[in-house]
């Protein structure tokens, strides 16, 4: 995010409170007269709008009221920034509040800090309703077809005015996409966080055999080895996907696969098809096992289940509708 920079003018010392540069009680200097960093020298943008604000209205009691402060709180701070300033900036009576000579030049710099300061707050607000105006999402396709269409409904009605493009392929196509800058916040299936991202589980899912209801393992009583199941030749997605990294990390080296598809729901279908036996995220496949179009069949030996998260790269926490997005998919039972 940029920013704008603002220059301070020379400052004043407390001999006659005529601004003269120089005395150790010096308003500000070059920026670097002094070993101490700029921002123990300038009074902080709270002291320089209420000395704006005593100014205006000739009283340190209704500055104080209008800035939502105590009066003794508004005296503090004025007493605070004399002695940081090492000048008397306001003479104060029962007629009210008058700056000396010296307050009345650090007010006129005052206003310029004050100013300087506006144009950076909507500079960055400017920034943050651009970021807002769009969220670009990356999910592997498990979590792309069966989980994000929710999250997005919910997430429209908490920011109807964000623009959503998602884009679905395997994890190592989500990886790619949010280290080269392509989306804002990803979803994958792996075994761990990819490199170069942090990440949090979302959501725990796991993984199941499945056959159509005329395949020979849909009638057998004994769960299958994870051996078996690793020798057999099985319709699987595509390397870099995050189901085939699980059975892989589950099984180790497994044979050539029968059919080799891109996409969750083809290899749903070749399996409805009876095509052989396919490894999908329960997620998936409720229906089908449900309408007993396909068959769960247990596996012996071998953990298949894994945690979904989401990811983003390394330093960039997510923010603005990103954030909004990751608060809805883990208030997900």
């Amino acid at each position: 995010m940029s920013s704008s920079d603002a220059s301070v003018p020379e400052g004043a010392d407390g001999s006659g409170g005529s601004g003269a540069a120089g005395g150790s009680g010096a308003v500000g200097g070059s920026g670097t007269s002094s070993g101490a960093p700029l921002a123990h020298r300038v009074p902080d943008l709270a002291a320089l709008e209420l000395l704006l604000a005593v100014a205006r209205l000739g009283s340190l009691g209704r500055a104080a009221r209008e800035l939502g402060i105590s009066q003794p709180a508004a005296s503090g701070r004025i007493r605070s920034m004399e002695r940081q300033l090492g000048v008397a900036l306001v003479d104060r009576s029962p007629r009210g509040s008058r700056l000396t000579e010296a307050g009345a030049l650090v007010t006129d710099w005052a206003r310029r800090v004050v100013e300087a300061a506006e144009a950076f707050d909507a500079g960055a607000q400017a920034l943050r309703d651009r970021r807002d105006s769009r969220l670009r999402v990356a999910a592997s396709m498990t979590i792309a077809e069966y989980l994000l269409p929710g999250w997005l409904i919910a997430l429209r009605a908490r920011r109807p005015d964000t623009a959503v493009s998602l884009l679905a392929g395997n994890s190592a196509a989500v990886t790619g996409r949010l280290l080269t800058g392509e989306a804002d916040v990803g979803f994958v299936e792996g075994i761990g966080v990819p490199a170069g991202l942090d990440g949090v589980v979302v959501a725990q899912d796991r993984l199941v055999v499945v056959v159509a209801p005329g395949h020979a393992w849909a009638r057998r009583r004994a769960p299958v080895a994870a051996a078996e199941l690793a020798a057999t030749p099985l319709i699987l997605r595509e390397e870099g996907s995050g189901t085939r990294q699980v059975l892989q990390a589950a099984l180790g080296e497994l044979a050539r696969p029968l059919l080799e598809l891109s996409s969750t729901t083809a290899v749903k279908s070749a399996a409805v098809s009876g095509a052989g036996p396919a490894v999908l995220s329960e997620l998936a496949v409720g229906e089908e096992l449900a309408a007993r179009r396909l068959v769960s069949v247990p596996v012996d030996g071998a953990r298949l289940r894994r945690e979904l998260r989401a990811v983003w790269p390394v330093g960039h926490v997510p923010a603005g509708p990103a954030r909004d997005l990751l608060s809805l998919t883990r208030a997900t039972p």
